[in-house]
């Protein structure tokens, strides 16, 4: 594939990179400057590219690459202040959907059918606005685990975490998640 080849095909992807990249790093220049290095490295490197994988599908391996070498980046950054405020708050709010025995206070309604729902575009687009919602810590624990497909070790690695606060924060971005789907979704009240 030629680099001219390359940029047809990746001009309509763009769109889709950039939406993944700030759903991950949660800030539209950082989102921005992934995409860009991508697709330079990419355009760089065309010739590496074998054609096993859709250009898309190595494209975005790529992307996914540089939004965990941001990871890294930030890791090594103090967490704010409001950050931390931010969590206590979602934490306390997750604390409310259960009774004193740890059970649902309001059991969740059955969804109809998930996997119609995962193949309906409307439903990232919640899905985007329900992680976006999440604190930032579990949202990028979450992206850095079921999105991007890193192992628990290497998150804990990356963010110096200990495996149990990843749990949590796992959980507790799964809980988020859940809450926000069921309300914009799933029409739950």
């Amino acid at each position: 594939m030629t680099p001219h080849e390359l940029s047809n095909a990746v001009s309509a992807l763009r769109p889709r990179l950039l939406s993944f990249a700030r759903l991950q790093l949660r800030d539209a220049s950082s989102a921005e400057d992934a995409v860009q290095e991508a697709l330079l490295a990419a355009t760089l490197h065309v010739g590496q590219f074998q054609g096993a994988s859709a250009a898309a599908t190595w494209v975005f391996a790529i992307l996914k690459n540089k939004i965990i070498d941001e990871f890294r980046r930030r890791s090594r950054q103090p967490q704010a202040d409001a950050d931390i405020g931010q969590e206590q708050e979602f934490a306390e709010a997750l604390e409310e959907q259960f009774d004193e025995r740890g059970h649902w206070a309001v059991r969740p309604a059955a969804w109809a059918d998930p996997q119609a729902s995962l193949e309906q575009k409307r439903f990232w687009e919640v899905f985007e606005v329900c992680i976006s919602g999440l604190p930032e810590k579990p949202a990028r624990v979450f992206g850095m685990r079921e999105l991007l497909g890193m192992e628990t070790e290497e998150i804990c690695k990356e963010l110096g975490l200990s495996t149990s606060n990843c749990w949590v924060l796992l959980h507790r971005a799964r809980l988020g998640l859940r809450d926000c789907l069921s309300r914009r979704w799933f029409g739950e009240n």
